[in-house]
């Protein structure tokens, strides 16, 4: 009788680098890439008004509609990447950011900053928001997906900082237009990149998700949540289905949905008002508020600048800490951290940095986009397949949030020549937005359930 045989099978040859981790690295640079507009509306709006005497509540109606189309942009982007592919849609949205921030050389009416920041720019930034994050997390890792989503979230951040203070010397040195040109050639430049490397799935290179194992491929189409409040049965095939049909009814659809479940009106709350304290406000309105106080714009650029750097920190940190702990409770604290630094800003703003306004700047930068990492876990526990169109339209509110503030602050401004009731109202918000998050567990055991159709 002859011995047993035991190595008939050969052990699986282990990649060194998971390609997972390939796709994530190019999603990082997409997003740095797209993350220059973000920094260029609060360095160059004093200039534009000092060349063409528009007003604040003109470039901020400006802002305001690039943000609006930021976030409705998002949840039909998501859908767009299911259907066409995830390369497809960020290419594209890459040239659309270039080419609106390469045409604004050339305004000369207020009409036509309208076009330019809000129209193109808006688009091409919606459709490489947040949710692209979540979108590259949930197709290519089963596991460790916090800690990316925080990762390619820092993305943003690290945009911020790559772009704000070379923007800000050029504004002051060369002029805006200059500035405008180095954001385009940074859209520009992803793109070879996003088109060589930045594959649709797993399935395109054969191999599994980063984490999975091919018994759970083989199970049910979505793993079960960690927390399951809800997921329906049928989600997860009707999510394999609908993106063959068209994108915009799908996302649509999923809405429909999703709107029958109050955990999704908690989180929409909640992300209008990160986005109104965040993009809205702070992005919008620091600079000029800091210039107000006598603060040259390149000190104020490096203070956000700052804030760039302790956001990366901050927002892989929110993603680890996702993993491992409720997400309700870090959204609370973060929003209440969130409120009182707002609370005492005006306090601290002069013409020159104090150590006081390190610490807040220190404070702010990690808690800046902590939030998005416990927002898309929430979305994917509750709603299963459909998690990253939801987290698309959560975040079309972070963007109305967004926009409402910075029109609103800017008028403030116009009206009682100073940002201090902005900055006291965003706190107020944020203390809400703490109570909100706080109580979404409660929300989610009565009445998170989405119906299975007839």
């Amino acid at each position: 009788m002859s011995a047993p045989e035991t190595t008939q099978t050969p052990a699986p040859v282990r990649r060194r680098i998971h390609p997972a981790w390939t796709v994530a690295a190019v999603a990082f640079l997409a997003l740095v890439g797209a993350a220059g507009f973000r920094a260029a509306p609060g360095v160059l709006m004093v200039p534009l008004q000092d060349e063409f005497g528009w007003s604040t509540t003109v470039l901020s109606a400006a802002v305001s509609i690039n943000l609006v189309l930021f976030g409705l942009t998002a949840p039909f982007a998501a859908a767009l990447m299911e259907r066409f592919g995830i390369r497809a849609v960020t290419a594209v949205a890459l040239v659309l950011i270039g080419a609106g921030s390469a045409l604004t050389v050339f305004v000369t009416q207020s009409w036509q900053i309208l076009l330019t920041w809000g129209l193109l720019i808006g688009l091409g930034t919606g459709s490489m928001a947040l949710v692209f994050a979540a979108t590259i997390a949930n197709t290519w890792f089963a596991k460790s997906r916090g800690l990316v989503i925080g990762i390619l979230t820092a993305g943003s951040a690290a945009g911020q900082l790559v772009f704000l203070p070379f923007i800000a010397v050029l504004a002051q040195d060369s002029g805006w237009r200059q500035a405008s040109l180095l954001i385009a050639a940074g859209a520009f430049a992803v793109v070879p990149l996003v088109l060589m490397f930045l594959k649709n799935s797993p399935a395109d290179v054969g191999v599994l998700p980063y984490g999975a194992t091919p018994a759970a491929v083989a199970g049910p189409a979505d793993p079960a949540p960690t927390e399951p409040v809800s997921a329906e049965p049928a989600s997860a095939d009707r999510a394999s289905a609908e993106p063959r049909r068209n994108a915009a009814v799908r996302a649509l659809q999923v809405l429909k949905r999703a709107s029958k479940v109050r955990t999704f009106w908690a989180l929409v709350a909640g992300f209008a008002i990160c986005g109104a304290t965040t993009n809205g406000l702070i992005g919008t309105h620091f600079i000029p508020s800091a210039h107000d106080h006598g603060m040259p714009e390149t000190t104020a650029a490096g203070l956000l600048a700052v804030v760039g750097i302790f956001d990366i920190a901050g927002t892989i940190a929110s993603g680890w800490l996702t993993d491992r702990f409720n997400p309700r409770i870090l959204l609370a604290v973060y929003y209440q951290f969130r409120g009182i630094g707002l609370l005492v800003l005006p306090l601290l703003l002069s013409a020159t940095v104090q150590p006081s306004m390190i610490v807040f700047v220190v404070i702010y930068g990690l808690d800046w986009v902590a939030t998005v990492p416990p927002t898309a876990a929430i979305c994917r526990q509750v709603f299963g397949a459909d998690g990253s169109v939801v987290f698309g339209w959560v975040f079309a509110a972070h963007q109305l949030g967004a926009a409402a503030a910075a029109l609103a602050a800017g008028a403030i401004r116009d009206a009682t020549g100073q940002y201090t009731y902005a900055w006291f109202a965003a706190a107020a918000m944020c203390t809400i937005a703490a109570v909100i998050s706080a109580t979404i567990r409660k929300h989610a055991r009565e009445t998170d359930t989405v119906p299975v159709p007839a």
